[in-house]
């Protein structure tokens, strides 16, 4: 590749700006209920169980959604289906805000809620991949890092807006808010003009050595059984383990608030992560790095085994959060080495549509671990165990060119 063909990419960074906006005000808007539970079981009546179905179908309708929204951005671009979502996600939680049974709130909160917010993540992610070259992983880990930073921005203001308002009002100000902040950023989603050249060869991608063209042979190429795979092993091995671990630190004597800080714990350094998993990626290549972080990942869950105080929770919180947030942008880095970019947003939909099976996956497994064994001990073995294998499926990732400056190909040092 010449230097005036790649002149154009690395460039994009008002995309990266934007896609970071979006991811924070989809989760921001996802996680409000975690915030908004108790106050509406309290003036509704509804059921804790029946609220917090809301927040299951939200993440059953992204993986689904976001696999449409996909497909969806390859035709018509990455613009026009932030634009849609940016749309549904006011409107979801302004209906929502007005639900009259708890039926008509998980419609609107879970199903409407969680379809909107998928529209901002593999169309994004995969304009943002397709983008950038030299510094594409730190560009992906950068988009990501906005939903790391929810939890440190929308989550306090819905605890602000609680404690002056009704649970109505909060999510009617969180809908005009999301509109406010997504509608101005959708306009920054654009891609780079020659970002839709093919993708370089992978080595055994194809049946012809060729980066897949078409979706169908994409879903069943070798790299994306392997991408999938090892996006869904990790994600279940991480879900259990931070669905879990306030209840298991609650167990071991810590008190409520103490231990719901492992959680916070968690999520900054998984902020951390992603921006040093990104860099690293780039000077190492992504798949070194993730092999790497998904090992660091399995150490990590089966470690807190080895913790009953505080301290002690926050040091394995710390490496546990760096690596689950680190590893989770990699993936879109080696799917773009694979894929046509005029695909990549349905192969990304169709990867997060398997990785939100896995995160569903860990939360329910180790609730059924520990009823049949009366303790969470199983839970971070298994995780361990899923991590491990999660490591040695993304070792088999086939090895992927790098273009020369004369236009050939010479193979990638990252694997």
């Amino acid at each position: 590749m010449n230097d005036s063909a790649a002149a154009p990419l690395d460039r994009n960074w008002s995309l990266v700006a934007a896609g970071a906006v979006l991811g924070c005000v989809a989760a921001g808007a996802v996680f409000a209920l975690a915030v908004l539970l108790g106050p509406m079981g309290a003036a509704t009546g509804w059921s804790r169980a029946g609220l917090s179905a809301a927040m299951t179908l939200a993440f059953l309708s992204m993986g689904v959604a976001g696999f449409g929204w996909g497909l969806l951005s390859d035709r018509i671009g990455p613009r026009a289906v932030a634009f849609a979502g940016a749309l549904l996600l006011g409107l979801a939680c302004v209906l929502a805000s007005r639900a009259g049974s708890l039926l008509q709130f998980q419609l609107a909160y879970g199903v409407l809620l969680g379809a909107a917010a998928a529209a901002f993540f593999a169309p994004v992610i995969a304009a943002t991949a397709a983008a950038f070259e030299r510094r594409r992983n730190l560009a992906i880990s950068l988009v990501s890092a906005g939903v790391g930073v929810a939890p440190m921005t929308l989550s306090p203001l819905v605890a602000w807006l609680i404690s002056r308002y009704d649970w109505r009002t909060t999510l009617l100000i969180v809908g005009v808010l999301a509109w406010a902040l997504t509608l101005p950023a959708v306009w920054f989603v654009r891609a780079a003009p020659n970002a839709q050249r093919p993708a370089p060869r992978v080595a055994a991608g194809d049946a012809d050595g060729g980066a897949p063209a078409t979706m169908a042979r994409a879903l069943r190429s070798r790299p994306f059984i392997v991408l999938g795979a090892a996006y869904f092993a990790c994600c279940a091995a991480h879900s259990g383990p931070i669905f879990h671990t306030v209840s298991y630190a609650i167990g071991c004597g810590l008190p409520v608030t103490a231990a719901v800080t492992i959680y916070s714990m968690e999520g900054a350094a998984g902020l951390g992560g992603r921006l040093l998993f990104g860099t690293l990626a780039d000077r190492y290549g992504a798949k070194r790095i993730l092999v790497g972080g998904l090992l660091l990942q399995a150490v990590a869950a089966v470690s807190y085994l080895a913790v009953n105080q505080l301290d002690g929770f926050y040091a394995v919180a710390l490496v546990f959060g760096m690596a689950y947030g680190g590893t989770m942008p990699l993936y879109a880095s080696l799917a773009r080495d694979a894929f046509d970019p005029r695909i990549l947003g349905g192969v990304l939909g169709a990867a997060t549509l398997l990785s939100s099976l896995g995160m569903a996956l860990g939360p329910v497994v180790g609730g059924w671990l520990y009823d049949r064994y009366g303790s969470y001990t199983w839970l971070y073995v298994g995780s361990m165990l899923v991590g491990l294998a999660a490591a040695a499926i993304a070792l088999a990732f086939p090895r992927a060119p790098r273009a020369c400056g004369d236009g050939g190909l010479r193979p990638a040092l990252q694997s």
